[in-house]
Formats: C-alpha cells, structure tokens, sequence
C-alpha cells in the first residue's frame, strides 16, 4: 500500500524543489543577452513539430479519395468527398493561421512590442492623472490595448473562417451583421469580466505577502467556480436563446433516465445555434442538486419552436436582428438524430458526471494551477527574467504572469496539453461503456454515425496526428469498443 507523505508548500521549500528549474530556466532562457530570442526559437521550435503532424494528416485528406472498405457500411461515398474536402480546407486554413500567429508573436518579441505597449498603457495613465505607483491601472490599460489589438488582428482570419471555409461548406448560418454584433459583445462582455478579475488578482499577489501564491490560487479558484455557475445563465443567453425543452415524449424519457441514475436534473434546455452555425452539440452544466441540460437545435431531428399551448409558432428575428438581415436556414438536407438517439447521446452524457469525469477534471485543473502559482512565486523575482523581455528599469506584476504562464511554461503546457489529450480519450470510451451498459448501444452506434456525417468529420485520421490532437477518439474506435462490446 502507498503511503501518503504531508508536503511543506513554505516558500522556502518550493525554492529548494524547484532550484534546478530555475537553474534550467536561466541557462536556456533568462540570460540577459538571449532570452526572447531563446523563447522565441522555443517556440518556432514547438510550431513546426506542430506543422510537422499537420503535413500527415493532410497527406491523408490528399491521398484518402475513396471510402476505405471498412467505412462502405457508414458511409457514402459523396458524404466522405464532402468531409474530406471540408477538413482539408480547415488544415489548410489552421495552417496559415497559426503561420500568421507564430510570425506576429515572434516580430512582437524581438521588436520590443509588449515594453513598448506597457510604455504607451503608462502615458495614457498618467495623462489620466495617474503616476507610475498607479501599476494596477496602467496593468489594466495595457491588458485592454493587448486584447484590442489581439481582437483586430484577429477579426480577418475569423471572418475569413466563418464567411469563406464554414459558408462554402454549409455551416454557417450567420449574416455579416450578426458577426459583428456577436464579436463586439463578445469583446466587452470579455473586457467586464477579465478587468476586475484582473485587478484583484494582482492586489492580492501585491498584499499578500510570502504566501500570496496561495490566496491567487484561492481566489481563481473562486472565480472559476462562480464562471461555471452564472456563464449558462446569465452569459451564454447574452448570444444565443435558450428555450426550455416543451412537454412530450423526448423530454419524459430525458427525465426519467436521469431520474435512473440519480443526476439531479432541474431544467432541460434547447438553445438556438442554428442561427449561428450547423454544427450540433449537447452538455450539461450545475453544482450540486441544480443540475441543468442543454441540447442544440441542430442536434434534433425534428425540432421547432413551441408555445406554451403546444403548438408550432413561426420563427421570429431576434431584437437584434433586422429581417433584412436573417438568412434562409438550409433545405436540402435533414440533420439531427432521432429521440432514442438523442436519449443515447445524453446517456454518454450523464456517464461523465457519474463517473466522475467533471470532478476529475476539476480537481487536475486546480492541482495545475496551484504548481503553476507556486513555481510563478519562486521566479516572480528574476530580475533577470523581466530584462530579458525588455524591462530594465522596473518589473510589472502583470508582465511577470504573462511572461511566466505564457512563455517559460509553454513546454510544461504542451506536456500536459498532451496528457489531457489521453486522459479525455480514456474517459470518452469510459463514457460511451457507460451509455452501453445502460442499453443504448445500438442508438450511441447510429448516433454517433449521424452526427459524424452532420458535421462533416473525416473518419481517416493519422495516428500520430490523432494521438496529439484529439480529444475525442476517433470515430472508427469508438464504433470499434461499442460493436465488440454487443458482440460479446
């Protein structure tokens, strides 16, 4: 039997355990002369191992022009045409996308662009009346500039993505109007949360003393848990409309099948995403007894809106869209899964939360963020660190996060990236033996088949392309677990 040992978190001894980080990070990256520089073959490095795993995958969207024998059951041959053309194009794009990214943040380091941007943020303070002891203000002007410039920069390549690769292919649903609408809320109602979170996260790093790491820990820990609280509530409703699930059928048997396995279910919600995209989803979301579930239009067969007497009523514009503005939904093909299936898909669902999976989650993300908090107190005092990115004359608390989460982590990030990446695969088939053991086998089977050919995923992946990068285990291996499962 493991024995479980009690761990001295003093500051004293986190910088005894990590001296040789330290030591590693200061000969490779923080050394006066070459820091940026280093980072930034860091992470021209990690791009093109990225790259590397994009160019396989592609070779097998390029040279993958027929359904492979096994798929001849699945899939037809003009839905595979479509999906392989539809994710070539998504590659093609992540490609020059992230080409884009990895040249603007490499220019950004070399050419002094965030002491640059932290010197404009200061002068626009102190015209404001503020001096240079105002550090949380001029933090929180210079966090508003770096995500407005990130938003500018940003906007073409999403415009291009949504306009161009999900119009040509038939997801998008959105008018341009719209677009904008949604960016610009998403941009403030982003800025109204990040700011005070922000604000207070760097006064309780400044007041709290040898164990401030502790109380940061703490209080995002907070703030995450009230995020995941309030955000479907109060938030998501903000850009899409939620309607609660009308009376019938679908939603008595949702009911009693969380009834079944005691899932504490309050409310069953459907919410609009077809007037944004075709693509289809389903999730849950609660603490405690208030549990609530949340299907996507686009995931019901056969779904339209209801009154509260039951009957049909024709689709209406949202306020913030003029009719002018609302764009024709799609005919030319039926999507969504029937009601036993839907039942099927929520059963791999609720296996999640009973087995776990949410809570897991939780506790392996917040065990990351207190070694993260941690290891930032020991190096927060690198003088070193803040010379090399540019900042001789002073160290900014905020510079010190994002330096240190952003750039000296990034290997440590890609490493767990990858672990979680395996860990969500595990708990995706533990998930799928969970919905088969409660009887749904053949409808997750027919499901998963459906909402495969709905949006348009390519059944023919590159292992190593595969095991890097997907959450979700492929489709054939998920087919695989649940036919050898039946056959037995």
């Amino acid at each position: 039997m493991a024995s479980v040992h009690s761990v001295d978190c003093s500051p004293q001894n986190l910088a005894d355990i990590t001296c040789n980080m330290s030591d590693i990070l200061n000969e490779f990256w923080l050394d006066k002369k070459g820091g940026a520089p280093s980072l930034c073959c860091d992470d021209v490095w990690r791009s093109n191992t990225d790259a590397d795993l994009s160019v396989l995958q592609r070779r097998i969207y390029r040279s993958t022009t027929h359904v492979p024998q096994e798929l001849g059951k699945i899939m037809d041959s003009a839905t595979f045409e479509k999906s392989r053309l539809y994710q070539l194009d998504k590659s093609n794009f992540s490609f020059w996308s992230g080409l884009y990214s990895e040249t603007e943040g490499t220019l950004i380091l070399l050419l002094g662009g965030i002491p640059l941007l932290w010197g404009v943020a200061g002068s626009l303070t102190n015209r404001l009346g503020f001096g240079s002891e105002y550090e949380i203000t001029q933090s929180l002007v210079f966090l508003t500039l770096a995500t407005l410039f990130s938003a500018v920069t940003g906007l073409p390549w999403s415009l291009y993505n949504t306009f161009v690769i999900e119009e040509k292919h038939g997801f998008n649903q959105q008018t341009f109007g719209f677009f904008l609408r949604d960016a610009l809320k998403k941009f403030f109602v982003t800025q109204c949360i990040l700011l005070p979170v922000t604000s207070l996260l760097l006064y309780i790093i400044k007041i709290g003393g040898d164990y401030f790491f502790i109380y940061a820990w703490l209080f995002t820990l907070a703030v995450s848990l009230v995020l995941v609280t309030i955000y479907a509530d109060y938030i998501a409703p903000l850009f899409d409309k939620f309607t609660l699930l009308p009376e019938g059928e679908l939603k008595m048997d949702i009911e009693a099948m969380a009834k079944s396995i005691s899932f504490p279910l309050t409310k069953v919600y459907v919410v609009e995403g077809s007037k944004r995209s075709s693509h289809s989803n389903a999730y849950f979301y609660g603490f405690f007894k208030n549990k609530r579930i949340v299907l996507f239009d686009t995931l019901l067969e056969d779904y339209s809106p209801f009154n509260k007497t039951g009957e049909p009523q024709p689709e209406q514009p949202e306020s913030d869209e003029t009719s002018s503005e609302a764009k024709a939904k799609p005919k030319n093909k039926k999507q969504g899964c029937n009601n036993p299936e839907i039942l099927a898909v929520l059963g791999h669902e609720l296996g999640h939360w009973k087995l776990g999976h949410t809570v897991k989650n939780m506790i392996i993300s917040q065990m990351n963020s207190f070694l993260c908090f941690s290891l930032f107190a020991v190096l927060i005092g690198r003088k070193e660190l803040f010379v090399a990115f540019g900042f001789n004359d002073s160290q900014p608390t905020l510079i010190g996060l994002m330096i240190i989460f952003q750039f000296i982590f990034s290997p440590y990030n890609e490493l767990l990236s990858f672990c979680l990446t395996v860990l969500s695969r595990r708990f995706e088939f533990q998930a799928d033996a969970f919905a088969l053991n409660m009887g749904k086998a053949s409808e997750l089977y027919s499901a998963l088949i459906k909402l495969n050919k709905d949006n348009l995923g390519f059944p023919v992946a590159d292992w190593l392309f595969s095991m890097w990068h997907y959450s979700h285990p492929p489709l054939l291996e998920r087919l695989r677990a649940l036919g050898n499962v039946k056959q037995d």
